[in-house]
């Protein structure tokens, strides 16, 4: 019997070869790095989960996941979150985490992906090498964005890219800003004729097959319009290995 685990909570996903190809990469990882602890999964998004479901597959709630845990006699739980950034799916978590926190001896909750700039240069320098791309090709990232204060991080970190020498680097958000107006502006004043996009995302989901890359007012798409040669490349963050250590790494310090 466990008296360790370690919950690894994402947003989720419904996208079933991109979750276990990110999420269940990143799980897989946790595992095997940590052979003494429980290692198990939630999603924090009610509406995938509920997608889930409705397709026969279970995936636990946070809480649902913790009261678990406790039932099989784990006294302490590490809760690492697969979200990128300080925002609202981390916060929610937190207050889960908070209310179920007298069911153990000890619980805490580890930072998100891009806790720093060390981080943020970490994951843009695994996406930057593990994406061919001609020199005449401008790297367009699709982060989720947000209506919480912490958005500002996408602004910061597509001013810190080229700060670090990725002059061809741009970065914006489906839902907040950066928009794909100011990337499109951004990359026709640079003279960039060619553009491959790909996700700031843990997943390759439903943003970036559609959002990103799908056939109808994407970003792929307007790109086009505008005169600019654009691919895409669908691959989550969770495919690339130094990302996996990353999570690991916020894992062992938690601990």
């Amino acid at each position: 019997m466990y008296d360790k685990a370690i919950l690894i909570a994402s947003f989720g996903t419904s996208c079933d070869e991109t979750r276990e190809r990110n999420i269940g990469a990143v799980e897989r990882a946790v595992a095997q790095r940590f052979l003494s602890h429980l290692c198990r999964r939630a999603f924090t998004s009610g509406m995938i989960r509920k997608k889930l479901q409705a397709r026969g597959i279970a995936v636990h709630s946070v809480t649902e996941a913790l009261h678990e845990l406790s039932a099989a006699g784990v006294k302490t739980v590490t809760v690492l979150p697969t979200h990128l950034i300080y925002g609202e799916e981390y916060d929610k978590l937190c207050r889960e985490v908070e209310m179920q926190k007298t069911a153990f001896e000890s619980v805490c909750v580890a930072k998100p992906l891009l806790a720093s700039y060390e981080e943020i240069h970490a994951v843009l320098a695994s996406i930057d090498g593990g994406i061919a791309r001609a020199e005449d090709e401008a790297l367009v990232l699709m982060g989720h964005g947000t209506e919480h204060p912490c958005n500002y991080i996408y602004a910061a970190m597509d001013y810190y890219a080229k700060d670090i020498g990725m002059r061809a680097c741009f970065i914006g958000t489906v839902e907040a800003y950066p928009s794909i107006d100011t990337i499109t502006a951004a990359l026709k004043a640079g003279g960039w004729k060619r553009a491959v996009l790909a996700p700031l995302m843990l997943v390759a989901g439903d943003h970036a097959q559609n959002d990103m890359a799908g056939e109808e007012d994407s970003w792929l798409c307007r790109l086009r319009a505008e005169g600019i040669e654009a691919r895409a490349v669908l691959r989550g963050l969770g495919e690339y290995e130094a990302v996996r250590a990353l999570y690991c790494a916020h894992a062992q310090e938690a601990l």
